[in-house]
């Protein structure tokens, strides 16, 4: 998901209502944003930090070093935007709220089919190792057992696992303190040679 899911301006007001509740680092917010999708939406920080600059620029917050980041604070300019535009932001919350039902109801049909698929998998290999048979001839293959569509489920399974782990073990790093840049860096750079490598295999 992208920061499509908000229009035009409207990231920039909930930027702002997050840093109206406490200054931030970067990546406090998009981890703020993270939990009010309930982790189905993640900012990347290419669509985070251009619009803190922007807001910088405007003067609607200010920014400064922390060691090696930046915290950023709301200022009176910027309270006065989010005054105006009070309204607006109660929709845009309203909105939120519908996209993270949506959102969910998405997680559970994906996580649901993989499921079935994977119990249909099990149940086709245990009734090969029991020799089971119909009565007319051999068993028609299932919608389930065509070529792939077993592996499909168990990927789409490990997929799911691995993801609701990371994030928990990410979430956790960053409420310590101990989520850095760097370490994200190294995740982005370490997925994307998994990528590749998986590809070229699917490639064979």
């Amino acid at each position: 998901m992208s920061a499509a899911v908000f229009g035009h301006g409207q990231l920039r007001l909930v930027l702002l209502a997050l840093l109206d509740d406490r200054e931030q680092h970067g990546y406090d917010l998009m981890q703020g944003l993270s939990d009010r999708f309930g982790g189905t939406y993640v900012p990347s920080a290419g669509t985070i930090y251009p619009r803190l600059a922007k807001l910088e620029e405007e003067g609607l917050v200010v920014g400064r070093s922390d060691g090696r980041r930046t915290v950023y604070a709301i200022t009176a300019a910027g309270r006065a935007e989010l005054a105006s535009r009070r309204r607006e932001l109660e929709g845009i919350e309203e909105q939120v709220g519908d996209s993270v039902r949506r959102l969910a109801n998405e997680v559970r049909a994906t996580v649901g089919d993989a499921m079935r698929s994977l119990r249909a998998d099990l149940a086709a290999a245990s009734a090969g190792a029991t020799g089971t048979t119909h009565a007319t001839g051999p068993a028609r293959p299932t919608r389930d057992e065509r070529p792939g569509r077993a592996e499909l489920g168990r990927a789409e399974v490990h997929l799911a696992e691995f993801r609701a782990q990371l994030h928990a073990d990410l979430k956790a790093a960053a409420a310590a303190g101990r989520l850095t840049d760097e370490t994200v860096r190294h995740l982005a750079v370490r997925l994307d040679a998994l990528r590749r490598e998986l590809q070229a295999s699917l490639r064979g």
